[in-house]
């Protein structure tokens, strides 16, 4: 495992980012959200669509469209460079380093990176239908559904921490309030601890507040060259790490999980040393996190994981109010996945880019150069760490 910095690092950049509105029923097709949202991007970074010659994009059991659709949509851009991933919420910051490698071999001047999908309205994830169609088969404990095993991990993580169900709901509180501001965002009613406690389990210790928010939408960036990206409309966020692991004992499949040595920790975990080691900034310099939440107890797991806050500290970190506006470290500023919508992690991505770039509005940070970004909640997973020009 290198933990060498690749060449791409410092001298790429994220220039674009755009998005789609997000609902519970588009009425549209996925391509037409997909090309919507790389429009945005183009356009947000000061491009042409065919300045575009490279496209990264994933998906998992066909719920999206494949980037030389998404080309033809654009008005039939010529690519160099095409990547269609198989993956899931794992998938973002990995693709952008993809995107970041092909800039930096000259395979490539502008990719676009996105994320479309009909997430409420056709395929939903947290059902049975995401589950492998033999899974009834082979699951001897009937678990058919990413909700039940990811809940295994969060007890499991409670348990060896001595977390409470109100440690859980700090986190939701923490993230509700910066949805509150959020114009984006698909759920932004504010909510009290005892109306949190008060709520029906989905599967224990998961009740409704603790599971991602599933919309239909899309989103991209776009990723360039450092240099070509201080001559375009934003602040460059420059890619200064990066980092992706599928550690021994990883798998795709749901009972993969099994053999998984410890369901208290994922894999930021095992990442952490690549990417601090990439870096050129360190864990003390980090001005903000974006942390992938498809579920509220990945945040614990990943900051801790990446040594941001001690083994079993995170919900008490967040209780105390650190992760807000004026707290050391500001985390899920857009109010998650959980709140804002379940693009699959890409709009977690697109944040740390918007707040780097001072595009924020209400919730603007003040101190917005250096964030970290993680995508994967649970075996395989990417993280990134991008430094503002």
């Amino acid at each position: 495992m290198s933990s060498s910095r690749p060449s791409f690092a410092g001298n790429t950049a994220i220039a674009g980012v755009g998005y789609t509105e997000l609902t519970r029923n588009s009425g549209r097709s996925v391509l037409a959200q997909a090309v919507e949202a790389c429009r945005a991007a183009i356009d947000h970074a000061g491009l042409e669509p065919d300045q575009v010659d490279g496209i990264v994009s994933y998906s998992v059991l066909n719920d999206s469209v494949l980037g030389q659709a998404v080309a033809a949509g654009l008005g039939g851009v010529e690519l160099s460079y095409a990547v269609d991933l198989n993956l899931g919420g794992q998938a973002p910051c990995h693709a952008v380093a993809l995107a970041a490698m092909a800039v930096d071999a000259g395979l490539a001047e502008n990719v676009l990176v996105y994320r479309a999908l009909n997430g409420r309205s056709a395929l939903r994830i947290g059902s049975t239908s995401y589950a492998s169609p033999t899974s009834e088969f082979r699951y001897p404990i009937g678990f058919g559904a990413y909700p039940q095993y990811i809940a295994m991990w969060a007890r499991r993580y409670l348990v060896e921490t001595g977390g409470t169900a109100e440690d859980l709901g700090a986190i939701v509180l923490a993230q509700r309030a910066y949805a509150e501001r959020n114009p984006r965002a698909i759920v932004r009613n504010p909510i009290t601890m005892d109306e949190y406690l008060a709520m029906p389990y989905v599967v224990d210790p998961f009740r409704r507040a603790d599971c991602t928010s599933e919309v239909d939408g899309a989103c991209a960036v776009l990723v360039t060259s450092r240099d070509r990206a201080r001559d375009l409309r934003q602040r460059p966020a420059v890619i200064d790490s990066a980092a992706w692991v599928t550690p021994r004992c990883s798998g795709l499949d749901m009972a993969d999980l099994f053999m998984w040595p410890d369901w208290s920790r994922n894999c930021h975990s095992y990442l952490a040393d690549q990417l601090w080691e990439r870096a050129s900034v360190s864990r003390a310099e980090v001005d903000f996190a974006e942390i992938y939440d498809c579920f509220s107890a990945v945040v614990p797991m990943a900051l801790e994981g990446l040594g941001m806050c001690e083994r079993g500290a995170a919900p008490g970190f967040v209780a105390d109010g650190r992760t807000g506006p004026d707290g050391p470290l500001p985390v899920n500023t857009h109010g998650g996945l959980l709140s804002e919508g379940y693009l699959h992690g890409m709009n977690t991505l697109a944040e740390a880019v918007l707040q780097i770039q001072g595009n924020e509005g209400e919730r603007q940070l003040q101190r917005n150069d250096v964030a970290l970004v993680t995508s994967g909640a649970l075996m395989d997973g990417s993280a990134l760490v991008l430094v503002g020009e």
